[in-house]
């Protein structure tokens, strides 16, 4: 069966969704639809693929799936509507930034039948998927603290800042979900700390910059995450998780994998310095897995469900940081 697909939304996630479905056995890139003409030109020039309107694709017979990476606030519109048309539906993280409206979206998918995966790309990275496999194994014996470490260049801009729902919501909610496929346990606790650090700008908008959060499993499994804004050396991505035999770590991505060694001392090129760059493997990886999916009637393997469960915990974490309190969630 060969996944006939269209993209949502033709901006920046959208054109690398649509270079992974281009690239994917079994997938078709069928159309495209953005307001922007010059985005949809674009994807439909480097494709051959058609450019629609949304009520068009919703339409067509000749579309099975679809991708949605229009902005956060149309996501759970367009998932209901396209579940009742019948397609199956990729969407980008968050479903939505209420988990009331999650909620009652994820109602409306299961009534329709249909196929719903979240986008949580870092799951499909390969190096966390070998972590993920060693853990599985037995290689570490049984898990009992992860340190999880997510900084970011620099900030998004304050026009993204005032749409995504705040740090924990749109960064921190991908920790949340790597730390629930890590511990493989549901989390009972949530206790963070927030600060401004880096942009005033920021705290203007009522967000925050730095970021720590301890999360709990009920069987006393601890993780430990750590957010920035600013990371004047690269993109930073890295896993620690401690075992009772063992630990198990997954490094960051560099520009190259040298090292050179003179009378300076040691020396190795910088790291990766921005994340579609390092994870454009894992993007491509999540929409083969989507496409395995669908063709197979299989369950996805991030659901609708994984995204409530993060969105959760971030609305947890924002609220022990505003309150200086653990919030309990079982």
């Amino acid at each position: 069966m060969t996944v006939r697909f269209a993209i949502l939304g033709a901006g920046r996630i959208g054109q690398v969704h649509a270079r992974a479905v281009a690239s994917t056995a079994g997938a078709t890139l069928v159309a495209i639809a953005d307001p922007i003409a010059e985005n949809a030109q674009k994807v439909a020039g480097l494709y051959g693929c058609g450019i629609r309107t949304i009520e068009a694709i919703r339409d067509s017979a000749d579309v099975d799936a679809v991708a949605i990476c229009t902005p956060t606030d149309t996501h759970a519109d367009l998932i209901e509507q396209f579940a009742r048309a019948g397609k199956a539906v990729f969407c980008e993280k968050p479903v939505d930034l209420s988990a009331a409206r999650v909620r009652d979206c994820l109602k409306t998918v299961e009534a329709a039948g249909a196929t719903l995966m979240v986008g949580f790309q870092r799951r499909f990275d390969p190096d966390f998927m070998a972590l993920k496999q060693a853990i599985d194994d037995g290689a570490i014996g049984e898990v009992e603290m992860i340190t999880l470490t997510s900084r970011d260049p620099g900030a998004p801009p304050v026009d993204y800042i005032k749409r995504s729902g705040g740090i924990f919501r749109d960064m921190t909610i991908h920790d949340f979900d790597v730390a629930r496929w890590l511990l493989a346990e549901e989390i009972a606790t949530v206790q963070a700390a927030a600060s401004v650090l880096t942009d005033p700008a920021i705290k203007a908008l009522g967000d925050y910059d730095s970021v720590n959060v301890i999360l709990t499993t009920a069987s006393g499994k601890h993780c430990t995450i750590n957010n920035s804004r600013r990371a004047t050396y690269g993109y930073d991505q890295r896993i620690e998780v401690h075992g009772s035999k063992g630990s198990v770590s997954a490094e960051n991505h560099r520009m190259s994998r040298i090292e050179i060694a003179n009378g300076n001392g040691y020396t190795r090129p910088p790291l990766l310095n921005f994340f579609m760059t390092r994870y454009i493997t894992a993007y491509a990886n999540e929409i083969a897995a989507f496409v395995a999916a669908v063709a197979s009637g299989a369950p996805t393997p991030t659901t609708g469900y994984d995204g409530l469960k993060a969105l959760e915990l971030a609305d947890a974490a924002l609220k022990s940081a505003q309150t200086g309190n653990m919030v309990k969630l079982m």
